[in-house]
């Protein structure tokens, strides 16, 4: 089977992936969460002239001059509006939030007030009209569009649909992404490892990729080398509910690389095995029913690589958001060799040097070596047959943090 290039593979793992079906949360478990439906109001805010300010609720027409004596008739303060009239030369004392009496069109703020004493009060700044209130649907109406479907739904948006008295939203589902990493060789952290083991890690990364995009993360184990075995878990991805099940290990071509089978076995249409990348060649996808199916190299780098360009941007379409990977334009803060027919990832320190990046290459790129993937904060892309390049040169980064 031909190498198929990284933009084919992307594309024909993304093609038809939508939004999946909306479901309705609480409010309160809504952060984060994409909106299936826009938000409408259901009340209008304020619904009703309220004052902006702590101090007195009057007749324009009595305060267009100062000084002016007021006889205080009352009290509103927020939440208990004052059920009486204001007439000429009354004046009710009024609290930030609180309805307008009927008869007032101003509020005088405290600080331009002086208390008489006896219920009579003398302002002392002139106060025009509708100084200081708040128009009833000033912020928005019954009715309004507040909020479009795609939002995703972040403190502000949450406390809009709060204010416009939404007690739960219907928000895209999370992807459930099944994890199953495989290999006789493979014990997970903590264990004392005997002389031919070594611990498995991948999960925790695309556990970690999954959620950085809003998807739930399903790891169901260690497989040994044995078609059941692998069977087994495959089923139960299934009966989970998975939208994307993702191996790990086992999808290359040796004699051991049982994935292809197991899932080809349970039903699986494949549609690519092996694309023109490094790390990550021997990357597989098909589709179980309406399951995405991802096998992923057992190199950790190649894994964690790979789910970076393909899995996050997977994950992200069918949670509804969008996942832009960050192109950079920098220079080479080394010489590199020419490329054969894989495009290249090539892990590397990126950093700003007079107001230019600057991209160095790590000297070794083996893809077992994790420490250097956590070090790097760019991936070097050279396109297949780049030509060698000195220090100096320009080049494309994809920025991982």
């Amino acid at each position: 089977m031909a190498l198929l290039p990284v933009a084919e593979a992307l594309q024909r793992l993304l093609d038809g992936a939508t939004a999946l079906p909306g479901e309705s949360v609480p409010l309160a478990d809504a952060a984060g969460r994409v909106l299936a439906d826009p938000v409408v109001a259901l009340r209008t805010q304020p619904p009703f002239n309220a004052s902006a300010m702590d101090g007195y609720a009057v007749r324009a027409a009595d305060v267009a001059s100062a000084p002016a004596r007021l006889s205080v008739i009352g009290m509103a303060p927020a939440g208990r509006g004052f059920t009486g009239s204001v007439g000429k030369g009354e004046a009710v004392r009024i609290f930030t939030g609180a309805p307008l009496p009927e008869g007032a069109n101003t509020v005088v703020i405290q600080e331009n007030v002086r208390d008489l004493g006896g219920g009579s009060i003398e302002v002392t700044e002139p106060t025009a009209e509708g100084r200081n209130v708040r128009r009833r649907g000033l912020d928005f109406c019954e009715g309004d569009l507040l909020l479009e479907k795609g939002r995703q739904l972040d403190p502000a948006a949450l406390s809009l649909a709060a204010s416009a008295n939404h007690p739960s939203l219907n928000v895209v589902r999370q992807p459930l992404l099944a994890i199953i990493a495989t290999g006789d060789e493979l014990l997970p952290p903590g264990s004392a490892l005997g002389p031919d083991q070594i611990i498995s890690s991948n999960a925790y990364g695309l556990t970690a990729t999954a959620q950085s995009v809003g998807a739930r993360a399903l790891d169901l184990g260690i497989a040994a080398d044995r078609k059941d075995a692998i069977a087994a878990l495959v089923k139960k991805a299934v009966k989970a509910g998975a939208d994307v099940i993702v191996t790990l290990g086992g999808a290359s071509v040796g004699d051991h690389d049982l994935i292809h089978d197991v899932l080809t076995g349970e039903g699986m249409q494949l549609d690519f095995w092996k694309i023109a990348m490094r790390p990550g060649k021997p990357l597989m996808f098909g589709r179980l029913g309406d399951i995405r199916c991802i096998g992923l190299p057992g190199n950790p780098v190649a894994s964690l690589v790979c789910s970076q360009l393909f899995l996050k941007p997977l994950l992200a379409r069918l949670g509804g958001r969008s996942c832009r990977q960050e192109i950079r334009t920098a220079r080479l803060g080394a010489a590199m060799h020419a490329n054969d027919l894989r495009q290249d990832y090539v892990r590397a320190v990126v950093r700003e040097d007079a107001g230019a990046l600057i991209a160095t290459p790590f000297g070794i790129q083996d893809s077992s070596m994790l420490r250097m993937l956590a070090d790097a904060n760019g991936l070097i892309v050279r396109q297949p047959f780049a030509p060698a390049a000195e220090a100096g040169e320009e080049c494309s980064v994809l920025m991982l943090r």
